[in-house]
């Protein structure tokens, strides 16, 4: 019976190793660092755009996604040159009749698409 109990608490073991990485990962899918990340490496056609209205105004009344951390001026352009850095995606954007000067923030969800928020 040791031996069962072992075998399963040894299997057990690394799947909530595992459940807590990736749980992890996700925390910070949308910090600077890994918003930057996923932009250069993004090779999906699963993108939306959208306007950022009143994005400065943190009224109740303001526009705009409350998911989506602000950005300040040099993360802006840390977005905008991630994107750069992926032609593809430059690419696909661009067909889309976007400038990516416009982009001012970018929002991972959890299925893995991403939003694009424009001036």
């Amino acid at each position: 019976m040791n031996r069962v109990a072992t075998i399963a608490i040894v299997s057990v073991l690394p799947s909530l190793a595992l459940a807590g990485v990736s749980r992890a990962e996700s925390f910070g899918m949308n910090s600077p660092s890994g918003i930057e990340q996923t932009l250069r490496n993004f090779r999906g056609n699963d993108f939306n755009v959208k306007h950022f209205y009143n994005w400065h105004d943190a009224s109740p009344e303001a526009y705009g996604p409350r998911s989506a951390p602000p950005r300040s001026a040099q993360e802006v352009r840390q977005i905008q040159a991630s994107i750069d850095a992926n032609k593809m995606l430059t690419r696909k954007l661009g067909n889309d009749g976007v400038n990516v000067r416009n982009v001012i923030n970018a929002e991972q969800a959890a299925d893995g698409s991403i939003t694009f928020y424009t001036d």
